[in-house]
């Protein structure tokens, strides 16, 4: 079971496999894993202890943050990424943590949780994808339907006042043209985040 994993200088953190999207575009959709990982997918769960355990076999002075992103949404299992993120911080408090989330967080959980994300980490990356809703329902599929949409705005928008960097990413081109990249800049920095365009993933990278 691949809880833990390498990707250049970041050590990457898989809590689960489940998610309340489909979206198209989806690196799951090509294969097992990605950037030579192992495979992803879990035959169950890990425990908090058993991701602990395995946070702790890296030696984290060879690595510039811990990532916790694997192949499923990481709040779908909130209390554990927050207790291992605090146990990294009691480790070492200047390692560097962060969160790649779709940003559905409040919906998943039933509750406002960007402020439990205070003081353990560090930079939280949420998937904007587009500056519309409508487009955002037909690339993402969330089956919270057109409740995610705005849920994730206002999620960003609390995150940014408790967490130190708050960036919101979409998908370069082919997927997302130079100007809607542009309009999606201005909604995340009217949110106090900053956009980041990440790089279209060919299923050349994937483990099959």
């Amino acid at each position: 079971m691949t809880i833990t994993y390498q990707v250049k200088q970041s050590v990457y953190v898989n809590l689960t496999n489940r998610c309340p999207c489909a979206c198209r575009f989806c690196l799951r959709n090509n294969g097992s894993g990605v950037f030579g990982s192992g495979p992803l997918w879990l035959e169950r769960e890990p425990t908090l202890d058993e991701v602990t355990e395995s946070l702790d076999g890296w030696d984290y002075a060879r690595f510039r943050e811990v990532v916790f992103c694997g192949y499923g949404e990481p709040t779908e299992r909130l209390d554990v990424l927050l207790a291992a993120a605090a146990h990294l911080k009691r480790r070492d408090a200047a390692l560097r943590v962060r969160v790649n989330t779709n940003g559905l967080s409040d919906l998943i959980n039933g509750k406002p949780t960007a402020p439990l994300f205070a003081g353990k980490i560090d930079c939280l990356s949420i998937s904007l994808n587009t500056d519309d809703a409508a487009e955002y329902l037909d690339v993402c599929r969330p089956k919270f339907g057109a409740a995610a949409y705005p849920a994730m705005l206002v999620f960003a928008k609390e995150a940014a006042a408790v967490v130190p960097e708050v960036v919101m990413t979409v998908v370069g081109e082919p997927v997302t043209s130079l100007e809607k990249q542009a309009r999606c800049r201005v909604l995340a920095e009217s949110l106090g985040a900053r956009l980041r365009v990440r790089p279209y993933e060919a299923p050349s990278n994937m483990v099959k």
